[in-house]
């Protein structure tokens, strides 16, 4: 049932989605912070699964900078726009396959495979199930080579609350509220759809004996999360916003900022 919402949410929204991490400098902290940190983990070359990737935006980006890219996610329209996006931009060759297919069963592709795995914009977040949950997180450590990172982002559950009471207050009295702030389940219901919304803690021990060592967590948005108007405004300001950047990064590792955030990242190394 719920992943079906999902579907149709995303199907419905292809464009929006790839828009989504570059229209403004607000979303673009997301993209940029995650890319950062890509920057800093990943090998110099190799294969990456770019594990429920939407309409291909880090598939785009990585196979720019000479990675060879898989694709999956189990949204067609996604895929399909994907796809287009990859042969506009020449990179055929660099793209070695997109692929219909959820990450809770990666079972197309062997143990070890890649020399990278990345998650990132929150599929994780889409399974509401805790048990496939789990089944997702070790599947995306499967098929990752030894030594290799892997990296998730999913969706904070604080900061959820905060743009309930920024946005929605009037939804606070709602059953709905109450069960995504105790249990981090949200049904989809106004303005978005089914998912699973993190506690840090929650989500660094989904990772924990899993055969990979934690090695950053970080919050995407970092203490500019919400923020939206107040972003926009200070990135007008080459010399303000170029300091602003740097305190961004140095704090969005803080265990403070990374559950306040509105999208957290997790890097690991499978040992």
């Amino acid at each position: 049932m719920y992943a079906n919402r999902v579907k149709n949410y995303y199907t419905a929204t292809v464009r929006k989605e790839w828009n989504r991490l570059v229209r403004s400098p607000y979303f673009k902290l997301e993209f940029d912070t995650t890319l950062h940190f890509l920057e800093k983990y990943l090998p110099q070359k190799g294969r990456i699964l770019d594990a429920g990737g939407g309409p291909g935006r880090y598939t785009v980006e990585l196979a720019k900078r000479g990675y060879r890219m898989t694709l999956l996610d189990f949204t067609p329209a996604n895929l399909e726009f994907a796809r287009r996006r990859i042969r506009s931009s020449g990179l055929q060759d660099r793209v070695e396959a997109v692929i219909e297919g959820s990450i809770t069963d990666l079972s197309r592709f062997e143990n070890n495979s890649f020399d990278a795995v990345i998650c990132t914009g929150g599929p994780l977040s889409h399974v509401l199930d805790s048990r496939q949950r789990n089944r997702a997180v070790g599947e995306l450590i499967r098929v990752a080579k030894r030594r290799a990172p892997v990296f998730v982002s999913v969706m904070s559950r604080l900061s959820v609350q905060v743009i309930e009471l920024i946005l929605f207050p009037h939804e606070i009295e709602e059953p709905f509220f109450t069960t995504a702030r105790d249990s981090g389940d949200y049904p989809g219901m106004s303005g978005f759809t089914a998912c699973h919304f993190f506690l840090p803690e929650e989500l660094e021990r989904d990772f924990l004996g899993k055969g990979v060592r934690i090695l950053e967590m970080a919050g995407l948005e970092g203490i500019s999360s919400r923020q939206y108007r107040a972003v926009n405004a200070l990135a007008r300001n080459k010399k303000r916003w170029r300091v602003w950047l740097q305190t961004h990064y140095q704090t969005c590792t803080h265990p403070a900022v990374v559950g306040m955030s509105e999208h957290m990242l997790i890097v690991c190394k499978k040992m």
